[in-house]
């Protein structure tokens, strides 16, 4: 199946069609980068408005500079503060992983990619989303909606996606 950059992703945090979900991951990045060297994360645009002609490009520049920025085990270490609280980089990249595992999902499954993803990285993440978003935290206007009910069989992905408010019946 192939599908254009114009694919709604239904997701709690917006319908982003490929292209717009591609531009808030280079935003990511570019925030993670930046709270890495101590700035605020606040003054990043996202989705990045910069990404629709030079998407790929943008993407590797971003991922490039996020990993200059936290090669140094004291970053590390060091505590950060972000909007929603203070923790050290560690934590927050552990943090951040995960939403790009779920983004990545999302992305799979627009482009119909999904035997692509390793199943390790949303086992990960689903712990560490049961863990640190449960379903009773949630709002119909934040990034996580309410749980989806999946099949007993579904795969890692679709549990994962199923648990962090995606719509995973087409």
């Amino acid at each position: 199946m192939h599908v254009g950059v114009h694919t709604a992703i239904a997701a709690p945090c917006g319908d982003y069609d490929v292209e717009t979900l591609l531009a808030h991951v280079v935003a990511v990045l570019r925030k993670l980068a930046t709270v890495g060297r101590g700035e605020d994360m606040t003054a990043v645009t996202d989705p990045a408005d910069d990404v629709a002609k030079r998407g790929a490009a943008e993407f590797l520049l971003a991922r490039a500079d996020l990993e200059s920025v936290w090669t140094n085990d004291a970053a590390l270490d060091k505590l950060h503060t972000v909007a929603w609280g203070t923790m050290t980089g560690r934590e927050l990249l552990d943090a951040y992983t995960h939403e790009l595992t779920v983004h990545a999902w999302d992305l799979a499954r627009a482009t119909g990619r999904g035997h692509d993803l390793d199943p390790a990285l949303a086992e990960a993440a689903l712990e560490w989303f049961t863990d640190n978003v449960p379903p009773g935290a949630r709002s119909e206007d934040g990034p996580f909606g309410p749980v989806v009910e999946v099949d007993h069989d579904a795969d890692i992905y679709t549990g994962l996606a199923g648990y962090v408010g995606r719509s995973v019946h087409q």
